[in-house]
């Protein structure tokens, strides 16, 4: 089972980060270790060698097929169920690699970083790229987002990616994140919706 994820994926969060409304030339794309994955409401326990750990609200996408080189017309047949998830990044340590110009392995693809939440099959969506989302914690909302802003749209990206990797059943795949991450610290109950679906419920130690 392998974890893709793509960056800087709304131009709102690019701005965010780096002050400036941007499109990247082509989607980035990093991985995350098997280990990463945490699911079934376990709680995420913040890392002691990290000074900020961020949430990052993202709808994942459960690839259903095996696939490589997938022309993006028939991208929608490789994957059959969505959900919200939490990439959780080490906010510090990926400053310093983005400066350094070093991988982002470690701020990225740390145990429990990569939570999802409870499957909704793509059929009870009318469309997949006009899915709203959003994150409570502590029962306010702290981030929202629709995939119709998204830079590269899901079908795309399992098209680039299927280009150098080889797509397996139950890989998964986070499409980035929208304005509005923020750290979390212990106690924090985070809640992720979508649309009025709650499918997760978990806590941080």
């Amino acid at each position: 089972m392998k974890i893709f994820a793509v960056g800087m994926n709304y131009a709102q969060h690019n701005k965010e980060l780096d002050g400036a409304l941007y499109k990247p030339e082509e989607p980035v794309i990093f991985t995350k270790a098997d280990s990463a994955l945490l699911k079934d409401g376990k709680p995420f326990f913040i890392p002691d060698w990290s000074e900020r750990v961020d949430y990052e609200t993202e709808l994942v996408v459960r690839i259903c097929r095996l696939g490589k080189g997938i022309p993006e017309r028939f991208a929608h047949r490789y994957y059959d169920a969505v959900t919200v998830g939490i990439d959780f990044t080490a906010r510090d340590w990926q400053q310093r690699a983005r400066q350094n110009g070093r991988p982002w392995e470690i701020c990225k693809g740390f145990d429990g970083s990569a939570v999802i939440g409870q499957w909704v099959e793509v059929e009870k969506f009318h469309d997949v790229q006009a899915i709203h989302f959003h994150l409570d914690i502590n029962g306010d909302t702290v981030q929202e987002g629709c995939t119709s802003e998204m830079l590269y749209k899901i079908d795309e990206l399992i098209a680039y990616i299927s280009r150098f990797f080889t797509l397996k059943t139950g890989d998964l795949l986070y499409t980035g994140t929208p304005v509005g991450v923020g750290p979390v610290k212990i106690n924090d109950h985070l809640e992720g919706w979508l649309e009025e679906r709650k499918v997760l419920d978990f806590r941080c130690k």
